[in-house]
């Protein structure tokens, strides 16, 4: 059914129709309305024989999720920003578990200095903890991969981690189709658990693992999320069939088939770029665009068979990896690796701390790619003046004082001098 809604209000239905017997449930921006949102359909009765858990903080919010889980239930919850990083060590613990939670990440930067607007700074910090990730592009994708998530998450017996920019879009109203509750139960079967705690057949979960163990352990995670490069596509296909349009697999090509650049991003980002791509391709360049929606696991195969055509790539993402740069450009990078005539690799780093990425700025990236290539990344639309300033500060100055401060000063003074 078409509607006009909010992006986290759509989640909210999403969720409610793949039947979660446990959510558990702590409000932290820009996630807050999809809790909220699935209280108010257990709280109406529209959501049946689901126990909505308010709990004292994220870290409980994952914790009771465990539990629920390892009990036998179909569970879920949401954060976001700091509150993953609350949870971090659960984080861990559920994959470790390999425990089919699902959980939606309200994509937001990460403090220090406070920040409540959209990056990915935050998914980027658990990429590691043996989550699947699965970006939405937008959020009728955003229902379509909460959907997917739970048969995916359920098959394997692993977690998975919905990411969805946060404000860009839980908070936009866009015209989504919501699902029939029949098109969700032919996708999604009743949760059939791999591993539960049963009294009548007492076992353990979470057991100590030492060093002639914990090796294979870890080799089998890997080896499950392996297995996930082949089941997500299937899935996809499955999806297809069912509701009658094409969502999640993982990446997609857009007028890639005869690019000389080809960009590579995820997230809500790339419908802009996808624009400055008709422009460009109207003004003769050949450009096109992958969207990864899978970035764990990372479809390096895939996304090696689109780009080794390619004379460049230019990778943007909302993250850098402090001292080495973008993240997903080394990922990337790694996808390139061994080819005959691999192309040229640019790392651009944009949109941190939920600054815009405007087309005209896009537009003078995708041209300097070709014709005034740089090395290492690049950081978007960054105020060179300020950051020069602060550098000269810290040079001269021991008690320089704070960096984050010190930009805010400079940025208030400039505002009330004249502009050149």
């Amino acid at each position: 059914m078409l509607k006009q809604v909010e992006g986290s209000h759509a989640v909210a239905e999403a969720i409610a129709l793949c039947r979660p017997e446990v959510i558990c449930a702590y409000p932290i921006t820009p996630q807050t309305h999809i809790v909220e949102g699935v209280g108010e359909l257990v709280k109406s009765g529209a959501l049946q024989n689901c126990e909505f858990i308010n709990v004292e903080s994220e870290f409980a919010a994952l914790s009771v999720a465990i539990g629920a889980s390892a009990a036998g239930a179909r569970a879920y919850t949401a954060t976001a920003s700091q509150g993953l990083l609350f949870m971090a060590e659960a984080v861990y613990n559920a994959a470790g578990l390999g425990l089919p939670i699902v959980m939606t990440l309200g994509n937001r930067a990460i403090g220090a200095p406070i920040n409540i607007w959209n990056d990915h700074s935050d998914a980027m910090s658990m990429r590691d903890a043996g989550w699947m990730q699965l970006f939405a592009e937008n959020n009728q994708e955003a229902v379509d991969l909460h959907i997917i998530a739970f048969r995916l998450a359920e098959e394997l017996s692993m977690p998975v981690m919905v990411c969805v920019d946060g404000f860009i879009l839980t908070h936009a109203f866009e015209r989504v189709d919501i699902p029939e509750q029949a098109q969700v139960d032919a996708f999604l079967p009743p949760y059939d658990p791999v591993q539960v705690l049963d009294p009548d057949n007492p076992a353990s979960i979470g057991a100590m693992v030492g060093p002639e163990a914990f090796t294979e352990v870890r080799f089998l995670a890997h080896y499950k999320q392996r297995q996930a490069l082949r089941l997500i596509p299937a899935l996809s296909d499955d999806f297809a069939k069912i509701f009658g349009r094409a969502s999640g697999g993982l990446l997609r090509a857009y007028r890639t088939e005869d690019a000389e650049t080809i960009v590579v991003a995820m997230g809500s980002v790339v419908g802009t770029i996808k624009d400055v791509v008709d422009e460009l391709r109207d003004e003769g360049q050949k450009i096109g665009v992958v969207t990864l929606v899978s970035y764990r696991p990372f479809p390096v195969e895939a996304l090696r068979d689109i780009l080794k055509t390619a004379k460049h790539v230019v990778v943007i993402e909302k993250s850098v990896s402090v001292g080495l740069g973008g993240p997903l450009a080394d990922n990337t990078d790694g996808a390139l690796r061994n080819l005959d005539n691999r192309p040229l690799l640019h790392s651009a780093i944009a949109g941190l701390g939920g600054r815009p990425i405007t087309r005209a700025s896009l537009k003078r990236l995708f041209h300097d790619a070709v014709h005034a290539p740089w090395e290492g990344p690049f950081f978007l639309d960054l105020n060179e003046r300020v950051v020069g300033r602060e550098i000269h500060r810290v040079r001269k100055v021991r008690r320089s004082g704070a960096t984050a401060e010190n930009i805010l000063r400079q940025l208030a003074l400039a505002s009330h001098l004249p502009q050149e």
